[in-house]
């Protein structure tokens, strides 16, 4: 098989495939989180009437003790998901409630030893993995599935799942677990007061309503959704290339967080806290205002311009085109260096589906 030598903006798992209504995608951040919480400090004790917004899932229950061994190292690992059940106010936004939900956007986030750093690596919705054995809702088992589309794990047997996934395919501990939904990110990005990209090629999506000149602008939380979900503006029009915009993004973000004076300003400061404890699901160690204000302080070192984003390196499937499958051996480089709390090979950051 042939290697696509497209540009990364112009990239796409979807070669070849007739358009098709886009899935709630979204960047969702818990960097962004712990930042905030990190610049707020100690003012969060006083918020008791929010630490009960913070839902949490026992992953030591459901994963077990069949898990990859904890780094070697004090550096952290967290999985950030963005998800879509399309009910409620997630339903509007995302043109009307649908059954079920999806997991349209996956980081994992590597924090080295030292806290001054961070990698963040994006994982294809459309990735096809081999699901380990998880839990269904009745409390009965489903068995290990091959060739399975990434994001339909959390559709059929929610985030533990993912994370067992996760950890199945990297090899990697994840520490910690966050999950925030698609109406909580508008409004978390609407509190802050926008956030400024620079858009490096127009962009005229009409499934997404999104139109942009190119050049610097500020985005409120309507435009960033779209920004963050548009692949018909960008590229080809399919998933790799939205990455893109997702991870610049995530920086934009991150630093507009960084910036701003929250001590200065306590009831920005609660509205913010308010509006992303809404929206959030954490593992149970952190699911109260007190261990992520905790967590947040110990990571206040990390420089969002210091952060590296990486997509996991993929390759079209050979049988499916429309999917893609970890490329090797990048893939297995790029998870050995995170598990040894290790600098990344340039070898492991190139993907055969974007041409390196």
């Amino acid at each position: 098989m042939s290697q696509d030598t497209r540009t990364p903006e112009a990239v796409g798992g979807r070669r070849g495939a007739a358009p098709r209504k886009r899935r709630t995608g979204r960047i969702v951040l818990l960097t962004l989180l712990v930042l905030l919480l990190a610049a707020g400090g100690g003012l969060y004790w006083a918020y008791s009437s929010i630490d009960g917004n913070i839902k949490g899932v026992d992953l030591t229950e459901a994963l077990g003790d069949d898990r990859p061994e904890k780094l070697p190292t004090s550096g952290q690992n967290l999985l950030v998901l963005g998800s879509d059940s399309r009910a409620g106010d997630n339903g509007d936004l995302a043109g009307g409630a649908v059954g079920g939900g999806r997991s349209d956007t996956t980081l994992v986030i590597h924090i080295p030893e030292g806290r001054t750093q961070a990698v963040a690596v994006s994982i294809p919705r459309d990735t096809l993995v081999t699901r380990p054995e998880c839990a269904r809702g009745d409390g009965t088992t489903a068995p290990s599935a091959r060739r399975v589309m990434f994001n339909s794990v959390y559709a059929q047997y929610g985030p533990a799942c993912v994370v067992k996934t996760v950890e199945s395919m990297s090899g990697v501990r994840l520490d910690h677990f966050v999950e925030i939904d698609f109406a909580g990110f508008k409004d978390l990005v609407d509190t802050i007061g926008g956030v400024t990209v620079d858009v490096r090629r127009p962009i005229d999506d009409d499934h997404t309503g999104l139109h942009l000149d190119a050049g610097r602008q500020k985005l409120d939380g309507t435009q960033s959704l779209a920004f963050v979900r548009t692949r018909h503006g960008v590229g080809d029009g399919s998933d790799l290339g939205r990455i893109t915009l997702q991870q610049q993004f995530l920086t934009a973000l991150l630093t507009e967080v960084k910036n701003q004076d929250l001590l200065g300003s306590p009831a920005k400061t609660y509205k913010i806290a308010d509006s992303a404890t809404k929206a959030l699901t954490t593992d149970s160690e952190l699911a109260s205002l007190t261990a992520l204000s905790e967590f947040g302080r110990s990571l206040d070192g990390v420089d969002p311009q210091n952060m590296e984003t990486i997509m996991l390196p993929v390759a079209y499937d050979e049988r499916d085109p429309n999917r893609v499958v970890p490329a090797e051996p990048q893939a297995t480089q790029l998870w050995k260096a995170i598990r040894a709390d290790a600098e990344i090979p340039a070898a492991a950051k190139k993907s055969p589906a974007t041409g390196g």
